[in-house]
């Protein structure tokens, strides 16, 4: 519970400087993600790669204000991704919340469950975080129940300003490419360092075993 209550503290004090996006239209926004969905998948589930290779990660269910800050953050250079980076640039700000919409209004597909002797270290680390030497809050926290993001937590007036996204049932080594890239300062577009901070503190193990156990929960 202490993990759980200070994550989202340090959330709620750091990082409510975003400002939400206006709703889009996901019917429109269908029309308009056509480019998105040869990696992402027609329905934002995009397909498990094999490993080695650079996974796409799926954005069905995702947060809308999220989808639109990620967007805008490779159009404004402030996230890098050789694939992804000249794609944002070709979207239109204008269509960025349609797009937002269409993907949110999508439902995520489950993943098969990881390694067991991986899962029970990852719902630690999710439900309760580690303390002992190197401090890290819950994922819970941020990410809500069932890693389905920060609109879970309605005591909130305006939760998606966290930009704590949907993690639940996303691809393991997707999560884990994106912790991997916090902790080495590759990925530095997070509000207020939060994630940073975070990922400096978890080992490659314990990675892992995180990534593992959120690609198995349903949200």
């Amino acid at each position: 519970m202490r993990g759980i209550v200070a994550s989202t503290l340090l959330v709620a004090l750091l990082g409510l400087s975003q400002v939400a996006v206006a709703a889009g239209n996901a019917e429109l926004g269908q029309k308009k993600a056509a480019a998105c969905m040869a990696c992402h998948g027609p329905d934002g589930n995009s397909a498990a790669l094999p490993a080695g290779t650079e996974q796409w990660p799926k954005l069905a269910g995702q947060e809308a204000d999220y989808i639109a800050k990620q967007l805008g953050d490779f159009k404004a250079n402030k996230r890098s991704n050789a694939q992804m980076s000249p794609q944002a640039q070709a979207v239109a700000v204008a269509d960025i919340p349609d797009i937002a919409a269409f993907f949110a209004a999508q439902h995520v597909k489950p993943n098969e469950a990881g390694p067991q002797d991986t899962l029970a270290q990852g719902e630690k680390l999710f439900l309760k975080g580690k303390g002992k030497g190197s401090f890290v809050p819950a994922c819970i926290g941020c990410h809500g129940i069932n890693g389905a993001g920060s609109s879970n937590w309605k005591m909130f007036t305006k939760p998606t300003q966290l930009h704590a996204p949907a993690i639940g049932g996303q691809h393991a080594s997707y999560v884990t490419k994106q912790l991997k890239s916090f902790r080495d300062g590759s990925r530095s577009n997070d509000t207020a360092s939060v994630m940073r901070k975070v990922a400096a503190q978890l080992n490659d193990k314990e990675i892992a075993a995180v990534a593992d156990y959120v690609a198995t929960l349903v949200r």
